[in-house]
């Protein structure tokens, strides 16, 4: 059997970080030597989520219309003369549009507060569990000084706290306040999925509520750890160990296939921003049937780029060209115009011929017609 080159080339990635990873395991725990062999499948599963991940990153990467953004977007953000600039922007947009969620809040204020807590709660568990399992963040008491900790990162000392401080309570319930922002952004999902009849009309199963109660199941198994060993004096604490290392193992095997994967995809859009940036800053592109500037032109020939790469097709006869130079209302007009001849029962005019004049744009009646729920953003991107 034949690989294709670019599984070829995914693979190799993701051999290639997993290794990293591995490596990086070993040498960040002092060859194992803080290495918490309980947690041994905690690590392999993680492992295999990092290889699953940047293999579907890889092959996500090759694909031409994402080839494409991800060319452009570095060239355009590394130019020397905006660099500075553009360093700037980057800091302000990851700000904005990864840690405050600014996209999500337009769409609606109860959907943001619910990704807003779940991203949150997940970031903060993920930067708690991980260097705890591979052993890279450890806690001992200090010599002579039973009362106070020392943290060591990659076997390294950071630094001393006394142990009855409010300092200590928070740090080592770390996952306990990470499991209630999660449980509430679920809460808050579900309830808006169960009564936003419009997004249960679209919502699967295995893409919108797994991930949710896989979630929701392993905070409220974490929740129970810290009531067992706290209150209950360790009851039932090794089947609710078991119960919860299952939850999370299967949702690190779950991560590279499901929802969860674009967690990895949305940083790559600030990209996107520096190449919509760039193409703002060029020449427009005027619609060939009206006259009318929508889009940039170095986007245009991109997309006439990318469909060709794609194997489509939609070069016309004419001065024309491509139907992609012609602006998202004309095309429908056009669809509108040809079916209202058919109907009449006469032959279609032709559409991409040479004109006298410019055609009027085409004006709707509905408002919110090529508007969205993003305004102007949303009218500017009609032609994707």
């Amino acid at each position: 059997m034949t690989i294709r080159p670019e599984v070829r080339k995914a693979l190799a990635w993701g051999t290639l970080v997993t290794a990293l990873l591995a490596v990086m395991i070993v040498v960040g725990s002092r060859n194992l030597a803080h290495f918490d062999a309980a947690l041994v499948a905690y690590t392999f599963a993680t492992l295999f989520a990092a290889f699953g991940v940047t293999y579907r990153y890889a092959m996500w990467l090759q694909r031409p219309p994402t080839a494409m953004y991800w060319r452009r977007g570095w060239r355009f953000f590394l130019q020397p003369q905006r660099l500075l600039g553009n360093l700037g922007r980057l800091i302000s947009r990851a700000g904005s549009d990864v840690a405050a969620n600014r996209f999500i809040w337009r769409r609606g204020r109860l959907r943001w507060l619910a990704h807003w807590l779940l991203m949150w709660g997940c970031i903060a568990a993920f930067a708690i569990t991980f260097p705890l399992v591979f052993g890279w963040l450890h806690f001992t008491t200090v010599p002579n000084n039973f009362g106070w900790y020392q943290a060591y990162l990659f076997g390294f000392p950071l630094f001393r706290f006394p142990l009855g401080s409010l300092f200590a309570f928070i740090v080592f319930h770390g996952l306990v306040w990470s499991s209630f922002l999660v449980i509430g952004g679920v809460m808050l999902a579900m309830w808006r999925r169960m009564r936003d009849h419009g997004a249960a009309a679209v919502q699967q199963f295995v893409e919108d509520m797994l991930p949710l109660i896989l979630l929701f199941a392993i905070s409220v198994t974490g929740l129970m750890l810290t009531a067992s060993y706290t209150w209950m004096r360790g009851y039932a604490f090794d089947f609710i160990a078991i119960l919860h290392a299952i939850t999370v193992i299967f949702t690190l095997l779950y991560m590279p296939f499901g929802k969860f994967f674009h967690i990895f995809q949305r940083p790559a859009q600030l990209g996107a921003s520096f190449y919509k940036d760039a193409g703002a800053r060029g020449a427009s592109a005027v619609c060939r049937r009206c006259g009318s500037a929508y889009s940039s032109q170095q986007h245009i020939e991109d997309l006439i780029t990318v469909e060709r790469q794609l194997g489509y097709d939609y070069r016309v006869d004419g001065p024309v060209e491509h139907y992609q130079w012609i602006c998202p209302p004309c095309r429908r007009a056009m669809v509108a115009l040809a079916q209202s001849q058919l109907w009449l029962g006469q032959r279609a005019p032709q559409m991409f011929g040479v004109v006298d004049a410019p055609a009027p744009t085409p004006q709707f009646g509905n408002a919110a017609i090529s508007e969205g729920p993003l305004g102007s953003e949303d009218k500017a991107n009609l032609h994707f």
